[in-house]
């Protein structure tokens, strides 16, 4: 059994009784027996491994639910492959059936670093509004019909400068390439005129699909990084209230800057009070400081290597003194702070308002009340990496992504070395800072990505076995360096008890522990003694969720009522 108890304890029997954990130790019926009683159900596992409940401390369910109309394509090498197919599937689907076509994903690298253009797409398809989303999920490719009906043209200003933008040509008219997600600020323009809305009720047929994937594969707790609608709450609420709803459901309200900060902290104490109740919590405000270092737009300490002047270092949404001010406020009104970052200079000035807030907080009398926790971290200065840990922020780090899932594609602005040292988390683990790790799926294209064996497969090998870096120039198709590779038992700590604790969730689960829920996997193999390379193939054989079988097979579920035997 893996316990993943801070002091790493192990354990070859579990008790549970009403949902919780009442023992944890050795297969001693005269020591279990005292706190499970004479009429235990007793169930002998023959060797197989148990592990606390997955905790997905990022991930985004209502985004994914919400992309089920989405049109998924191949990744064409080719950009002229990719039109064919393109203009196939609208030869197919007339504009009667099909107003507005989305499509899911065009590689990154196809169009290089000026991105691609409105009028590449035209030729494919002129008589309707058409989006192509990049694989990297930031960066958008859009017609000209629909730059048309959404009424954006060289006069309409960015809605958030330097992160969701229109990116432009010399005369300032829109090329057709977006970044982030711009576009969905004047979408609505677009779909009155249309006459079309996409599904937008994020109701329980939309989202039990995707919340039934996670119970298969042992999640039991999630933090969901951006709450959708207030619709999604409203279902989750319903949901949970028929007993439907059988995992932790964390999230959080999205704002941008110091602006818009008070009004959105009124809507998490509004939702909070409607909303938040058994398995919802609404903890948390997110915002982006940068956007993503395929797309040139990451905060970087370094100018971009394409840019002759030496002048262009990226985008940050926010200077230091506004983001101290950020989290002034969100201590004063007790909500927790989860910031997208991914480039190094980003880390450092998210590192030096926290180190500012806390000061002035202390200097006020004000005690330090409120968790923050940085996301992604791709790249982090080596001189920055053990500042975490004395300043108390969290890490989140996208484990999935640390193989060859985004390619080379954030070469074309940092030099070789800073791309070899990406993904690099050991140093900050080592420490002492709270890692913990998690998927951050936000479409049914990559869902499968979501289960937790296969993003730790990837952060342990560094390779990935959907997108293996091309073999003749990356030995085994391992993306540098072999000593970010993070150590199993530590993923699988980060997946569970360190992520628990980050969602403020430690008292209660996380690791099995007497006292804990009962929220616990059954697998097919022993993950500390499997090989890397094979740990995305473990199994999950049974789910217990507050100590109900929420899925396994049907001779388990008849047979478990209490309590696990080991032999």
């Amino acid at each position: 059994m893996f316990t993943a108890a801070a002091d790493g304890a192990v354990a070859r029997a579990i008790a549970y009784d009403r949902g919780r954990i009442v023992y944890v130790g050795e297969d001693d019926p005269r020591k279990w027996e005292e706190v499970a009683g004479d009429d235990a159900q007793v169930v002998d596992l023959f060797g197989k491994t148990v592990i606390p409940g997955f905790v997905d401390s990022h991930v985004h369910p209502a985004m994914v639910a919400m992309s089920s109309w989405h049109i998924k394509v191949p990744l064409f090498d080719r950009a002229e492959d990719l039109l064919v197919h393109i203009k196939d599937y609208a030869e197919k689907h007339p504009k009667e059936e099909s107003p507005f076509l989305y499509f899911e994903y065009y590689p990154t690298k196809m169009f290089g670093k000026d991105g691609p253009r409105k009028e590449t797409l035209d030729a494919a398809i002129s008589d309707r509004p058409c989006l192509c989303q990049d694989f990297g999920d930031h960066m958008h490719w859009v017609n000209s019909k629909m730059l048309e009906l959404m009424e954006v043209d060289a006069a309409t200003p960015d809605p958030v400068p330097g992160i969701e933008i229109f990116v432009r040509d010399k005369d300032g008219n829109p090329t057709g390439w977006i970044k982030e997600m711009a576009w969905l600020y004047f979408a609505d323009k677009m779909y009155e005129k249309i006459g079309w809305r996409p599904p937008e009720d994020i109701d329980e047929e939309m989202l039990l699909p995707v919340l039934d994937f996670f119970t298969r594969n042992g999640v039991t707790a999630l933090f969901d990084a951006k709450i959708e609608s207030e619709k999604q709450l409203h279902t989750l609420k319903t949901l949970d209230e028929k007993g439907g709803l059988r995992l932790y459901y964390n999230a959080s309200v999205r704002f941008w800057r110091l602006e818009d900060l008070p009004e959105k902290i009124r809507v998490l104490k509004d939702y909070r009070e409607k909303y938040e109740a058994g398995h919802i919590k609404i903890q948390a405000m997110k915002t982006f400081l940068d956007g993503t270092n395929e797309s040139g737009n990451s905060a970087l300490l370094a100018p971009h290597v394409c840019d002759p002047a030496g002048a262009n270092f990226g985008e940050i949404s926010m200077g230091g003194e506004e983001l101290k001010q950020c989290f002034l406020l969100c201590n004063e009104e007790g909500v927790d702070v989860h910031i997208h970052m991914v480039g190094d200079r980003a880390f450092r000035a998210g590192c030096d308002a926290v180190e500012a807030a806390k000061l002035e907080a202390a200097g006020a009398g004000a005690p330090w009340r409120i968790q923050v926790v940085f996301a992604h971290c791709e790249l982090v200065d080596p001189g920055d990496m053990g500042r975490p840990a004395g300043l108390g922020i969290g890490i989140n780090s996208t484990c999935h992504w640390a193989g060859g899932y985004f390619g080379e594609e954030a070469k074309n602005f940092i030099t070789e070395e800073k791309w070899d040292s990406m993904y690099q988390f050991n140093p900050m683990i080592s420490s002492g800072a709270q890692v913990a790790f998690s998927s951050d799926v936000i479409t049914y294209y990559e869902l499968e990505r979501a289960n937790p064996f296969f993003g730790i497969q990837v952060a342990a090998t560094r390779i990935d076995p959907e997108f293996p870096m091309e073999p003749g120039r990356y030995e085994n198709s391992m993306r540098p360096l072999g000593g970010a590779r993070v150590p199993v038992r530590t993923l699988l700590e980060g997946y569970t008890r360190v992520a628990a604790e980050q969602l403020r969730l430690g008292e209660t689960m996380g690791s099995l522990k007497a006292g804990k829920l009962a929220n616990l996997c059954v697998v097919s193999g022993d993950p500390l003694k499997t090989d890397p390379l094979k740990l995305k193939d473990i199994q999950i054989e049974a789910v217990i969720f507050e100590g109900a079988l929420v899925h396994g097979r049907r001779s388990l579920r008849r047979s478990i009522l209490r309590k696990y035997r080991f032999r």
